[in-house]
């Protein structure tokens, strides 16, 4: 039911051999700038998911990605589940890839129907190469604001690199239609202008032991950090933690590394700030009525957090968190952990 990511440069490959054929015309060609056949149109798009996620568009019995595959045609390959983040490859022409991307998009929606009464923003993590990301972007931001402003969908290029890799995230966020069609302008993308040099794919790791991972108390719950997330625990997993109850805010359970509040003395205290931008449609989760979100955010990581005015034809908000870099990474965990709560488990990243 579910590929492993080892397998999946095999998986592409073991093609009928005219195919085969093409492909290593196209490699023996390429240095001439052609490429003889259909072969040429294919494209590999990767998405990252939580385990929630790829569970949904999975279904009970594989019967979901089953049926997305075959009338798709694309191929899909899916990563093993013992990461909280999981890799979902997709390999085919742009129709194809764009066929199963909306299929998937639309199992969002009716996942989200059924949890909130108005129906946030779906939004999907593209992971692209770092040396494709240019020219999404485009000269002076030009590309990116056309693909915004034909779309009416929220791009977002992270800045940095997703670790140990040289690929980028690209956050994709708005409503079904928009989401569909930005998707189709930067495949497009993708296809003419081809990576460059050799690219080293992210991998998300392997899933911490719940002994060792990092457990933040915070306004009454706790949550596991786990990777880039702060993973909220139910009640009945902290029976191990009971002891602890007194807690107050923002201190770090012993078994986690120290946190904010929980910083020796002698250790210097470095300021610092860090910029991360959300979409205007989810400012809103973030915020809470009259501000109590926000407030428990900043009294939970000891951050000093800024949301900027929304910016005459963006639709993005730039939100600062100033503070140490622990304050900072606290502050960020439970702003996504916020929005995961609110619109049902997908994140999105800075």
């Amino acid at each position: 039911m579910m590929d492993n990511p080892t397998h999946h440069h095999a998986s592409v490959v073991q093609l009928t051999p005219p195919i085969q054929q093409q492909q290593q015309q196209q490699q023996q060609q390429q240095t001439h700038g052609k490429a003889p056949g259909e072969l040429e149109n294919f494209l590999t798009i990767r998405l990252l998911m939580q385990g929630k996620e790829v569970g949904s568009i999975i279904g009970k019995r594989g019967d979901n990605i089953k049926a997305i595959r075959e009338e798709s045609g694309a191929r899909i390959n899916i990563s093993d589940g013992t990461t909280p983040e999981r890799i979902v490859t997709m390999v085919g022409t742009i129709e194809t890839l764009s066929k199963a991307f909306d299929m998937i998009c639309q199992k969002f929606e009716d996942d989200l129907k059924q949890t909130c009464t108005t129906i946030p923003p779906i939004t999907l993590r593209l992971v692209v190469p770092a040396s494709q990301c240019g020219s999404i972007i485009g000269k002076g931001g030009a590309k990116i604001k056309e693909i915004r402003e034909t779309t009416g969908a929220s791009v977002q290029v992270a800045s940095e690199m997703l670790p140990t890799s040289t690929e980028r995230a690209v956050t994709i966020s708005g409503k079904l239609e928009s989401i569909e069609s930005c998707f189709r302008q930067i495949c497009q993308i993708m296809l003419e202008s081809p990576p460059k040099g050799e690219t080293v794919p992210y991998r998300p790791k392997v899933m911490i032991s719940p002994v060792h991972a990092p457990i933040i108390f915070a306004n009454g719950q706790a949550y596991q950090v786990q990777g880039q997330f702060a993973i909220p625990l139910p009640p009945n997993e902290l029976n191990a933690f009971a002891s602890l109850a007194s807690i107050g805010p923002g201190v770090p359970l012993p078994a986690a590394p120290l946190m904010p509040n929980a910083l020796p003395a002698t250790r210097p205290t470095i300021q610092t700030q860090r910029e991360i931008t959300i979409a205007n449609d989810l400012i809103g989760c973030i915020i809470g009525r009259g501000g109590q979100k926000i407030s428990e955010i900043r009294q939970a990581s000891g951050a000093n957090i800024k949301i900027a005015d929304l910016d005459e034809g963006s639709q993005d908000r730039h939100v600062t968190i100033a503070g140490t870099p622990e304050q900072i990474q606290l502050a960020e965990f439970l702003i996504h952990s916020r929005i995961a709560s609110e619109i049902g488990g997908i994140l999105i990243t800075h």
